[in-house]
């Protein structure tokens, strides 16, 4: 059973959201947060991008960029800008991206599911970059992003929740970076969220969606103030922590797509005749072409697009990993033709978020940059979850959900 309880929000006052408001901090480098704050001393990025408050070009490891994160949170705090509810809560988020709109509760995760398993990833994680997070939870105690997951569809939520999106929210802007509409309301009534925590009761599991490094450093974060109180009862604050839980079916995931600086010493004739071994090639021509379904992919090559697909016999629709088009892509192209075997580190390849479509796959390779394109189909939620369910590890670079959470809409303090 997944157990989430309600929190008392730390949040800005309504007239004041959109300025508080921001990106999530690892979705853009230290200059661009700069950049995007401005002379806007409200901006969250003071508390979750806090190297911007130093001279350009100090790394945001630097101890006094953790102990400035903290020291802007508590003016935060003392001036107005951030407010605690008096009583604690859930809360709904809702994003409109291009016309489809998803709705996500805002809950309190226990940490002893993460630890257990019952909170679930499908991805590997850094120790670096947890670590980076873990101090960043330390020193303001409290989990400032809110971390995002996916829950089995649950008609008595949805019901709940389009009840309550037929009402006026706390929030509602348009952000001035992706374009997208967010909305938030606070959920009051007792009855409501004895509702939301019974339903989550009944479900097995929840799923990260994104935010794995998030997930990890604010759970061992919790596992760490667990240990270190003598008079600990299980029912301390700090043994949750904020996530935004989604509907599976409403989540959008975008294809993430690669390109490649060289072709590993073969001419276009030899690459295109090493795909024909595992895919079915036909040229498609200048116009752009876009994966229609899973196992086929699109190749951009001087200057044509072409069909790429996986043959019988290439994968395996039994394998919640061989299944995947980033494998069978990563196996029989990457690896097999390219030599690129380690996604993460070879600097031959670079990734594209499919939010930029394939116009910018175009431009890179036309521009000289890299010398082809591949776009992959996206891959699906359900796919995701058979994943974690088998307790594997899906291979990078394999999703781009969008839209993004904005960040500073609640916070969650850990006492």
């Amino acid at each position: 059973m997944a157990t989430i309880k309600p929190f008392r929000g730390v949040r800005p006052p309504k007239e004041l959201v959109e300025q508080v408001e921001c990106r999530p901090y690892d979705v853009l480098n230290s200059e661009e947060a700069r950049a995007e704050a401005g002379d806007n001393e409200k901006s969250l990025y003071h508390i979750i991008k806090p190297e911007i408050d130093f001279p350009v070009g100090t790394s945001e490891y630097d101890p006094r960029v953790y102990e400035k994160a903290a020291e802007n949170f508590k003016k935060f705090q003392e001036r107005g800008w951030l407010r605690q509810d008096a009583r604690e809560h859930y809360y709904i988020y809702a994003q409109t991206m291009q016309g489809k709109t998803q709705y996500g509760l805002v809950v309190g995760a226990l940490v002893d599911d993460y630890m257990q398993g019952r909170i679930k990833k499908h991805e590997l994680t850094r120790r670096d970059k947890e670590e980076d997070r873990m101090k960043h939870v330390r020193v303001n105690d409290a989990n400032i992003e809110p971390v995002f997951f996916a829950y089995p569809d649950n008609e008595q939520l949805n019901t709940l929740i389009m009840r309550y999106a037929q009402t006026e929210p706390e929030y509602d802007f348009v952000a001035p970076v992706d374009g997208f509409r967010h909305q938030f309301w606070v959920i009051s009534d007792e009855t409501d969220m004895q509702t939301i925590t019974s339903e989550f009761a009944k479900m097995p599991s929840l799923y990260i969606a994104d935010g794995h490094h998030r997930s990890a450093a604010a759970a061992l974060v919790g596992a760490e103030k667990q240990g270190q109180n003598p008079n600990h009862t299980g029912k301390e604050e700090y043994n949750y922590f904020m996530a935004v839980c989604f509907q599976a079916s409403q989540l959008t995931i975008l294809d993430y797509n690669r390109v490649v600086k060289d072709l590993n010493g073969l001419s276009s004739e030899q690459f295109l005749e090493a795909l024909a071994t595992d895919f079915v090639v036909a040229d498609k021509g200048t116009e752009a072409y876009r994966p229609s379904r899973l196992h086929e992919f699109s190749l951009y090559l001087d200057g044509h697009w072409y069909s790429l697909s996986a043959k019988e016999g290439t994968y395996d629709d039994g394998d919640p990993i061989g299944v995947l088009d980033v494998d069978i892509s990563s196996r029989l192209i990457l690896d097999k033709i390219l030599g690129i075997r380690d996604l993460r580190s070879d600097k031959r390849i670079d990734f594209v978020g499919g939010l930029r479509g394939l116009g910018e796959l175009k431009r890179r390779v036309d521009s000289g940059e890299m010398r082809m394109a591949l776009a992959l189909f996206p891959v699906s939620m359900q796919q995701i979850m058979d994943i974690a369910d088998s307790g594997k590890i899906m291979p990078p670079k394999a999703t781009w959900f969008e839209p993004k959470l904005r960040s500073g809409l609640v916070i969650h303090k850990l006492s």
